[in-house]
């Protein structure tokens, strides 16, 4: 039996005078293929251009405070900082000579790592066991718990000021470095505490799940599982905790503006400029040492800071 033979009409039969037409066919060249959502390199040229516009305009701000550290006195008072190109040059370095050595800028800035560092740390570990327990341990009272450390996001800071003053009296550590220590650690919990526990919430199941099976306990699970994993989630809360504490003025202002010798940076770069406003030229100096150690954070952990922050938005 023949199947599909040219006088058979069959499904497989070949219409007369088609054989040419599809020899030409296939002799033609292949059609290019257009790709959907395939943007023209003019869409791509304007994208990159506007984004190159705003990162001058963002960065122009710090690039004139630069520029201005190492212009003279005399010429920041008389014009702007676009003419330190123009000749002659006028650049020195006694601005930043006159805050490290006579105006105690050396000694705040050990001071604001002393403040910054453990302020960053103590939050982090405290968030980090609380955020685990949230999403993977059942205890009376969990969501009720959760739900009063969330609605603590929302409390103004410059309202628990006076009580966290006071409590600090009371306990006899004003003017010390335990004392900021402890309030940053209590404003920073909530935040911290609710970003982790999305992270860690949006983990699966079925891990925590095995490794139970396999004999590991909630601590190890913990430590071997969970803390691992959360890097991301970490690294992003270490930017935000360490900047916030490093660029912070007024619970450094209340807590410890009083006493030189454990001040940090924002204070004594606050006393800086003195009632008739002399020595305002010293600020560019000093504000760009300031902003060294957060740009170097930051870059360092930038790799982390996307993936952690929306590591938990979607579940959790």
């Amino acid at each position: 039996m023949t199947l599909g033979g040219s006088g058979s009409g069959g499904p497989g039969a070949i219409p007369p005078g088609s054989a040419p037409a599809a020899a030409a066919a296939l002799d033609a060249p292949p059609r290019p293929v257009t790709i959907a959502g395939r943007r023209s390199p003019w869409g791509r040229l304007g994208l990159h251009l506007t984004l190159a516009i705003i990162a001058i305009i963002w960065l122009l701000p710090t690039i004139s405070l630069f520029v201005s550290s190492f212009r003279p006195e005399a010429a920041v008072n008389t014009s702007g900082w676009w003419n330190a190109f123009s000749l002659p040059f006028q650049f020195t370095t006694d601005n930043y000579f006159a805050v490290l050595t006579r105006n105690n800028l050396g000694q705040s800035f050990l001071n604001s790592l002393i403040i910054s560092i453990p302020a960053t740390v103590i939050p982090i570990m405290i968030a980090a066991f609380a955020a685990y327990a949230f999403a993977w341990m059942n205890f009376p009272g969990r969501d009720i718990l959760f739900v009063l450390v969330v609605g603590l996001l929302v409390v103004p800071l410059q309202a628990a000021l006076i009580p966290v003053l006071q409590l600090s009296v009371n306990l006899g550590i004003v003017g010390t470095f335990p004392a900021v220590w402890l309030a940053h650690t209590a404003f920073g919990l909530p935040f911290a505490i609710f970003l982790l526990r999305n992270f860690f919430g949006a983990m699966p199941r079925e891990m925590f799940e095995s490794a139970s099976i396999d004999g590991a306990t909630p601590t190890t699970a913990f430590f071997r599982l969970a803390l691992p994993l959360a890097v991301p989630a970490i690294a992003s809360l270490v930017i935000f905790q360490f900047m916030w504490v490093w660029n912070d003025l007024l619970v450094a202002l209340v807590l410890v503006g009083g006493f030189p010798q454990v001040a940090p940076m924002t204070v004594t770069i606050a006393n800086l400029v003195n009632s008739l406003g002399q020595g305002w030229h010293l600020l560019t100096a000093a504000a760009f040492i300031s902003t060294l150690l957060p740009l170097i954070v930051f870059f360092g952990l930038q790799r982390y800071f996307v993936r952690g922050i929306l590591g938990g938005s979607v579940k959790g």
